[in-house]
């Protein structure tokens, strides 16, 4: 047998196939721990930490967190509540029971894999099943954490920390839970660090209590309906608690959604002039704290799609997500140093992102409806099949428009040529989650770019590979030459594609679109 060292081609084939199959994973599961997970005699084996889980019915993951939660909870809590009316039931058993409807109108044939849109009440009790799964899975579920989400004055608290984690852990953070029970000290929910750059953050979390919503009643939830009256009474109670740490600190304004395609929410004007007017009068001297204002509105839609959006800020701290005009290299400066919150703020975009499968593999690929996923570099059959030739894939794309792909094939007789070849709508949301590993090795896609930080960083991207003297000598001349020559390299090609995207500003075009500046590009 031939060993991998003596063929570095395939050695490096094999990790080029791993690197792209971990980003499809982690563009699914996020940066947490791997789900563990296998099948044997029928049954899928799942492992949740030091425990283990099997059923011969999971066909999905999220077939297995139906069950998950039942256990965690405890079925006869559940079937318990079941028998009350359905007004006086806890919340959670309120969302399983329109998820059971829902189950029924969307479930055509059951036992078979079907998909279907998620809704609020699917975000809502799914999201919590998975809440507690990555808890457990990454740090330890408290049983103290169980009985605080049963009990219903206490739900609402323990409801949102169980959000905050998920998004913490999908970021890259691993958390260290508090040892609540000793009444010696005040404490925080749990801390976070960061698996990039290391820092340690203080973590609190609350959530404004409204009459009638997530268990609370006119004793304990308020009926104002204006979404920031209590931001200064949450951010007094989290900077009342000592901190040895960064504080990191959400709030959850628990108000209607707005319609995402109409612009900044509503409430988001209001929040930041009550964090403006706190942080200029109230705020101790010498204070500071990351602050995440967030608005996890699923519970107020849940026969509708989930709403959720979070606006950052810097409490104390001028150089973080404040309103008004910045320079972009010195956006890029705070953006890299402040990247753990950046990472945050991606994280919450996409919740509650839930796995459909157990390894990480594709929905389309996993569950049949792909006909097979094109690799590059694997030698595939193309035409029909009385004829046709054998080919290598060499290179790919996609065109969403058009539905399809481009394939660039290499045959036995080493003659090039395209291939254009359908796309199903399974295959193409497949490929939007992950475009630049669809093709089993990371590729650069072209994609939208977001204004003018994120045309900077296509440029960076796009430029990376010019050595910095060459950069120095294209920024000869420039007015800041003399302290750009001694910055970090990353910083000196931030200046020189600043420089592009003003160029591209100035032949009239517009940040979507960088690549049609035709700039040359000299290396």
């Amino acid at each position: 047998m031939r060993s991998l060292t003596n063929n570095p081609g395939k050695f490096q084939a094999i990790l080029t196939r791993h690197e792209a199959a971990e980003t499809i994973r982690q563009s699914q599961q996020g940066y947490g721990k791997p789900i563990i997970s296998g099948e044997s005699n029928g049954h899928r084996i799942v492992a949740v930490g030091k425990d283990v889980y099997f059923s011969p019915k999971w066909k999905t993951f999220p077939d297995f967190l139906l069950d998950y939660i039942k256990r965690t909870l405890g079925s006869d809590w559940g079937n318990a509540e079941l028998t009350k009316p359905f007004n006086e039931r806890h919340p959670i058993l309120q969302w399983y029971d329109v998820i059971c409807r829902y189950q029924q109108e969307t479930i055509k044939k059951p036992g078979e894999v079907s998909s279907a849109t998620i809704t609020g009440a699917v975000a809502c009790y799914l999201g919590l099943a998975y809440n507690l799964y990555l808890i457990k899975h990454n740090v330890e579920l408290q049983e103290r954490l169980v009985r605080r989400l049963k009990n219903r004055s206490q739900f609402q608290g323990a409801y949102y920390e169980l959000i905050v984690a998920n998004v913490l852990i999908r970021s890259g953070f691993e958390l260290v839970l508090e040892d609540e029970t000793d009444g010696s000290a005040r404490h925080c929910e749990f801390a976070a660090v960061s698996k990039k750059t290391g820092k340690r953050y203080w973590i609190e979390a609350k959530m404004r209590a409204v009459k009638d919503l997530l268990g609370k009643t006119a004793d304990d939830g308020t009926a104002n309906p204006n979404p920031a009256s209590e931001l200064g009474k949450h951010l007094n109670g989290a900077l009342a608690k000592p901190a040895s740490d960064d504080r990191l600190i959400f709030i959850d304004l628990n108000t209607p959604p707005d319609d995402p395609s109409a612009g900044p929410p509503s409430w988001m004007e209001a929040a930041v002039k009550r964090l403006e007017i706190y942080e200029a009068k109230e705020l101790a001297a010498g204070t500071t704290a990351y602050v995440f204002i967030t608005n996890v509105a699923h519970h107020r839609c849940l026969h509708s799609a989930p709403s959720a959006t979070a606006l950052p800020f810097g409490l104390g701290i001028s150089d973080f997500s404040k309103p008004g005009y910045v320079r972009l290299v010195d956006a890029y400066r705070q953006k890299k140093r402040h990247a753990d919150l950046h990472d945050i703020g991606q994280a919450f975009s996409t919740y509650p992102q839930l796995p459909s499968t157990f390894d990480g593999k594709m929905p389309s690929e996993a569950f049949g409806q792909n006909l097979g996923r094109i690799i590059i570099g694997e030698m595939y059959h193309f035409g029909d099949d009385d004829g046709g030739f054998m080919g290598t894939v060499t290179t790919a794309a996609v065109n969403e428009a058009e539905g399809c792909m481009y394939l660039g094939i290499t045959d036995t007789n080493d003659v090039s040529s395209i291939h254009r070849r359908p796309m199903s709508a399974d295959e193409l949301a497949d490929y939007r989650a992950a475009p630049d590993a669809y093709f089993g090795m990371i590729v650069s896609t072209s994609r939208p770019v977001q204004g003018p930080l994120d045309a900077l960083e296509w440029f960076m991207g796009t430029y990376k590979g010019v050595a910095r003297e060459e950069l120095l000598r294209r920024l000869t001349g420039h007015p800041e030459f003399e302290v750009i020559k001694s910055l970090p390299e990353d910083e000196i090609l931030a200046y020189y594609c600043e420089g592009m995207v003003a160029a591209m500003k100035q032949a009239g075009l517009n940040h979507t679109n960088p690549e049609h500046l035709g700039v040359a590009d000299n290396r």
